[in-house]
């Protein structure tokens, strides 16, 4: 929701001019109307009363239009006074001292009454102004606080605030030593129409720190709206000199970041990636030796032993290309109805699962997922193989999948010891290995890979407890329209009689 736009009203002394008009209608035309009425009940009102009701015109009068109405008011109430009801009548002779006194109390009346309006209007307007600057200030921070882009919401404020066309936030640049060119201007944000992009074409210049000034067109501004502007202008360098310090916490924490993948990946690759190495080159350096006589049943486990470990490092650092790929947001993902019933027992065979370690139960109205059948097989094998590697002996683990309402979801059962709530993102971090402490269960990729997997194919992958113990991976895909379904492979959902044996 965008913060209010307050204006500012201007700081007047006095009374406005539409109530100086008014104020002169009504002193001119208030006293000739009641000295009529005065006529008429002239008989029993007498001169106290006639005197009385002339010097309210001149009260409501000040009360309207102020000090210049009120003097009007006061001269052609006391001269209608003078003609119409002091002796001798009909003239503007005034034969008794009292009643001068009575024309002189007329103007003292007016006088007093005008300047205490004038002063009250005065002080209502400095304090409706206060108001306003107050409003506007908080406005402006509550925008900044509700997560507003700060500084152009600050200079639409300065824009609305004071009544401007345009405002602009103008920084000096200077040219680097040695450079002849002449010091020039850049527009760092603006609003409002045509803007100016040098403090020479604003009305007013404001400096808002080093080498930046707000420059506002539309208006010059008096001595108190510059005053409310050198606020506003704190403000900018204050939000400037904020942004600065965050961009540069932003970058101090990615390069603490950074140093700590780093610390991580090479404490990982210095065991990881060497072990198999080091194991595929000895079991080649002895087939290589030439002192040796092996017979072939050596020959064939040393054999054995390097493609192990050629193929370890090869899954290693496949691992490392498709997380760095999901990072930079190159990976290629094509997705197609794939049915979990195909998919699932391949990557059983993958891990080389034991019988009695993993069951799958899938429901028999499971649709097929949109995905890509490769990737999808790479999270799985992941996923299962870390509930595997942590299940205790001798207990299986689980895999279901059911429809819920437009998606499937895929849960990964097991046993085992669980991970902490305050964990449980944590395993999705890359080289993160809760739990392991020999450092042969790989560089601790697998989860992250595999969430980054699912992602991609607008999926996700969560870790729940479950229940009476252990870990459940959760894994939610979308479920495969009809039509998509159809047009891949027509006539493929009949398939409850060909769904695989629970292993």
């Amino acid at each position: 929701m965008e913060s209010p736009r307050l204006v500012i009203p201007p700081l007047a002394v006095g009374l406005p001019r539409w109530r100086r008009v008014t104020g002169l209608v009504v002193g001119v035309s208030l006293p000739v109307a009641l000295t009529v009425g005065l006529k008429v009940a002239d008989t029993w009102v007498g001169l106290a009363g006639d005197s009385l009701v002339l010097l309210l015109a001149v009260v409501v009068t000040a009360m309207v239009g102020g000090l210049w109405p009120a003097l009007i008011s006061a001269v052609i109430g006391s001269t209608l006074l003078n003609y119409f009801f002091i002796p001798p009548l009909h003239t503007l002779l005034v034969s008794e001292p009292h009643n001068v006194i009575t024309l002189v109390v007329f103007v003292l009346v007016a006088g007093l009454v005008s300047t205490v309006v004038q002063r009250a209007a005065t002080l209502a307007c400095r304090a409706s102004r206060a108001s306003a600057e107050s409003r506007s200030l908080a406005a402006m921070a509550s925008g900044v606080l509700r997560g507003e882009e700060a500084l152009p919401t600050l200079l639409e404020h300065v824009r609305s605030a004071f009544g401007m066309t345009s405002v602009s936030l103008l920084e000096r640049v200077v040219p680097s030593p040695g450079q002849a060119a002449p010091a020039s201007w850049r527009v760092v944000d603006a609003r409002g129409v045509l803007p100016p992009a040098v403090p020479v074409e604003a009305d007013v210049s404001m400096p808002a720190g080093d080498n930046l000034v707000l420059a506002l067109s539309g208006r010059l501004l008096a001595t108190g709206d510059r005053m409310m502007l050198r606020a506003f202008a704190a403000q900018v360098q204050g939000l400037l000199e904020r942004d600065r310090l965050a961009r540069a916490a932003a970058h101090a924490t990615r390069l603490e970041a950074t140093e700590r993948l780093r610390d991580a990946l090479l404490a990982a690759l210095g065991h990881d990636l060497r072990t198999p190495l080091a194991s595929a080159r000895a079991a080649v350096n002895s087939l290589q030796a030439c002192d040796v006589d092996w017979t072939g049943q050596e020959r064939r486990e040393l054999l054995a032993t390097a493609d192990e470990s050629l193929g370890r490092l090869t899954h290693l650092v496949s691992d490392l290309l498709d997380l760095s790929r999901l990072q930079a947001g190159v990976l290629t993902v094509t997705t197609e109805p794939v049915w979990l019933e195909d998919l699932i027992p391949p990557a059983l065979d993958e891990l080389a699962a034991e019988e009695g370690q993993i069951e799958v139960r899938l429901s028999e109205d499971t649709p097929p997922v949109m995905a890509d059948a490769a990737l999808l097989a790479r999270a799985l094998v992941n996923v299962i193989g870390n509930a595997l590697r942590h299940a205790p002996a001798g207990n299986t683990s689980l895999v279901t999948a059911g429809a819920v309402e437009d998606h499937v979801e895929i849960r990964v059962i097991d046993r085992g010891r669980g991970v902490p709530e305050q964990d449980k993102e944590r395993i999705f971090v890359p080289f993160q290995r809760l739990g392991d402490t020999d450092n042969t269960t790989g560089l601790g990729l697998g989860l992250a890979l595999s969430r980054g997997l699912v992602e991609a194919m607008n999926g996700t992958l969560e870790a729940e407890d479950t229940p009476g113990g252990g870990l459940t991976m959760l894994l939610t895909l979308p479920a495969a329209w009809d039509e998509a379904l159809e047009a891949a492979e027509p006539g493929r959902r009949e398939r409850g009689d060909q769904k695989e044996p629970d292993r």
